[in-house]
C-alpha cells in the first residue's frame, strides 16, 4: 500500500463512459478489439468535454481480449492514446473480469495509489464473410496458437472427453436441475423462463448500443424452430449467450475530489461504493455439492452490500449476469429476488441479445448502469458478474449518493480470502453399477438433431460421476419429454470410448 490509512474516505467515481456498437452491416473501415477500445475511451473522455484527460490517466486497464491476442493490451492503449500511464494492467480470463478490475482501480484509488483509471474493452467477433463455414467454438480464437492460459479451462478433462467444454454444455445443466426442483412439467416451465428471458429481450430493444434490438416473444424464444435450432436441451439459440458481436466499452475511475471538475449541473455524480469477489472452492461442474445455488455468488453479494451500507431493499435496478436464463435464476435465488419484483434485472438485455463479448460483457452493463443514474432514473444500482460455470464472481454495487465505506482495503482482502463453499465433492471416473440422475442435458448438431446425452449423477457409493448415454433418439426423447432428475441408471464403462454409459432403469 503506498498510502496509508489517511486515504480510507477517499471515495471514488465513474466519472466518463462510452460504448460502440460496430455493426454486421458495417464493411468498411473495421476496427479491431484494440481500436474498439481506443473509440469508447475516446467517447468516455468526450463525456467528460475533454479529450486531454486520456493523455493524463495515471492507471489504464485492459479486459483481455478474446477475439484477437495482444502481447500486452494495455501498453498497446496507452500508446493508441498518448498516455504514459504509471500503472497498467491486462485481466485474466472470466466474465468477472470488468467488475474485478472495477473493485481493484476502486482500492488503488482510494488509497491515493491513482487519481485516475481508464479501463476499456474490446471485442471483434462477427463474421464478415457470409460464406465462412465454422468448426468448433471461435471463444478463444485470439488466444490459440501458444497463448493459452490456464485460466482458459472450464472443466475438468473427464469432463471434456464426456462433451462437456463450454460454457453452453454447462448451463443447461443446471437449468435441467432447476427444472426438477420447481416441480413443474416442462411446458409451464419453459414459458415461466420465457417470461424471463422476454424481459431482457425487451430491455435490449431500447439500447442504442444492442445487437439484437428486435424484441421477442416468450413463445417465439422457448420455441425450436428453423431460425432458432436448439442447442442444448433446455436452450434453443435465442436461450444462449450471443458471442458473434462487435463491441467495446470504456470507463474512466477519479478520486472524487478529482472528478469535480468535470461534473456537470445536469446530470448525477456515480460512486461507486464497494465490490466484491469470491471463487468457488468446487471449480468444476463434476465437483459441486449440487446444481440450483451459488454460495460463492451469494457470499460476493452479502460482501458488497455489507461493504456498501447498504441492503437489497435499497438497490433501484440490477445488472444481473445473464449468460444464460439459469445463471440469472440462481442469482434471483442467491440475492433473494422473488418473480414479483419489479426492479429490473438488466438495463442493457443481457448476452443474449445486447451480446456477450467474450470477457468484456459487464464492462458494458457498467457504463449503461453509469449513464441511467447519472440521468437520475436510478439511485443505486448493483452489478453481478461471473467467469465459466459459476467458478469466479465480481458484484459492484453503485450510487448517486457517497457512502462512506472503507473501499480502501476491500480488494485487497478479498485477494486474500476469495474461496468460498464446500469442498470438491469425491469423483468417480470410472463408474459402473447403479446411480442416480443429478442433472442432464442433450447436445444437438447444426442440423438441429440430438447427438449425445450428458448425465451427473451420484453412485451408489456416493461419488458424482459423469456420463453419456447410447445414442437412441427414443432415449433423447425421453430424457427431453419429462424430468428423469432422482432417476435410477445403470453405469458401464466403455473402455474403447473410454467413457462411462449410464442405461436408465
Amino acid at each position: 500500500m503506498i498510502a496509508g490509512n489517511n486515504h480510507s474516505n477517499r471515495k471514488v467515481t465513474i466519472t466518463g463512459w462510452g460504448q460502440v456498437t460496430q455493426s454486421r452491416e458495417q464493411i468498411d473501415n473495421l476496427l479491431d478489439p484494440l481500436g474498439l477500445m481506443v473509440k469508447a475511451s475516446r467517447r468516455a473522455a468526450e463525456s467528460l468535454g475533454s479529450l486531454d484527460i486520456l493523455a493524463k490517466v495515471d492507471g489504464i486497464m485492459v479486459v483481455r481480449p478474446l477475439s484477437r491476442h495482444y502481447d500486452d493490451a494495455a501498453k498497446q492503449l496507452a500508446e493508441k492514446i498518448g498516455a504514459a500511464p504509471r500503472f497498467d494492467l491486462v485481466s485474466g480470463v472470466g466474465g468477472n473480469s470488468p467488475q474485478s478490475l472495477v473493485n481493484k482501480a476502486g482500492g488503488m484509488i482510494a488509497r491515493g495509489e491513482l487519481e485516475s483509471v481508464l479501463l476499456a474493452g474490446g471485442e471483434t467477433y462477427c463474421p464478415r464473410n457470409k460464406s465462412e463455414t465454422r468448426t468448433g467454438s471461435d471463444l478463444f480464437k485470439g488466444l490459440t496458437g501458444g497463448h493459452e492460459r490456464q485460466d482458459m479451462l472450464g472443466a475438468m478433462e473427464i469432463e471434456m472427453h464426456h462433451g462437456v467444454y463450454l460454457p453452453i454444455h454447462g448451463f443447461p445443466l443446471y437449468e435441467t436441475a432447476l427444472w426438477a426442483e420447481s416441480g413443474l412439467d416442462l411446458e409451464p416451465y419453459m414459458e415461466r423462463v420465457g417470461n424471463l428471458w422476454r424481459k431482457f429481450s425487451q430491455a435490449a430493444s431500447t439500447h442504442p448500443n444492442a445487437w439484437i434490438k428486435s424484441p421477442l416473444t416468450s413463445s417465439a424464444i422457448v420455441s425450436a424452430t428453423r431460425n432458432n435450432r436448439m442447442i442444448a436441451f433446455p436452450y434453443t439459440k435465442f436461450m444462449t449467450s450471443m458471442l458473434y458481436v462487435d463491441l467495446g466499452a470504456a470507463i474512466i475511475l477519479m478520486s472524487e475530489e478529482k472528478s469535480r471538475q468535470f461534473y456537470k449541473k445536469d446530470r448525477q455524480p456515480v460512486y461507486f461504493l464497494a465490490g466484491a469477489h469470491t471463487e468457488e472452492r468446487q471449480p468444476f461442474l463434476i465437483q459441486k455439492s449440487n446444481f440450483t445455488s451459488s454460495l460463492p455468488l451469494k457470499a460476493a453479494a452479502q460482501r458488497a452490500l455489507c461493504r456498501s451500507n447498504l441492503t437489497m431493499e435499497e438497490i433501484d435496478c440490477f445488472d444481473i449476469y445473464s449468460c444464460f436464463p439459469s445463471s440469472v435464476a440462481i442469482a434471483c435465488k442467491m440475492l433473494g429476488i422473488k418473480e414479483t419484483d419489479k426492479r429490473p434485472l438488466t438495463l442493457t438485455g443481457g448476452l443474449g441479445f445486447f451480446g456477450g463479448p467474450g470477457n468484456n460483457y459487464s464492462l458494458h452493463a457498467v457504463v449503461t448502469l453509469a449513464d441511467a443514474l447519472s440521468r437520475g432514473l436510478y439511485k443505486t444500482g448493483m452489478i453481478t458478474s461471473l467467469g465459466w460455470f459459476l467458478q469466479k464472481h465480481a458484484v459492484g454495487i453503485y450510487s448517486t449518493r457517497p457512502v462512506n465505506t472503507e473501499l480502501y482495503h476491500y480488494d485487497l482482502d478479498d485477494k486474500k480470502s476469495f474461496l468460498v463453499g464446500e469442498k470438491p465433492v469425491k469423483i468417480r471416473n470410472i463408474a459402473s453399477g447403479k446411480g442416480i440422475i443429478e442433472t442432464y442435458t442433450v447436445i444437438y448438431s447444426r442440423d438441429g438433431s440430438p447427438a449425445y446425452a450428458v448425465i451427473y449423477g451420484k453412485t451408489s457409493e456416493g461419488f458424482r460421476f459423469i456420463s453419456q448415454t447410447h445414442a437412441d433418439p427414443d432415449i433423447f426423447n425421453f430424457l427431453i419429454s419429462q424430468s428423469q432428475v432422482g432417476r435410477l441408471v445403470h453405469l458401464k464403462y466403455n473402455a474403447q470410448q473410454n467413457l462411462n454409459i449410464a442405461e436408465l432403469l
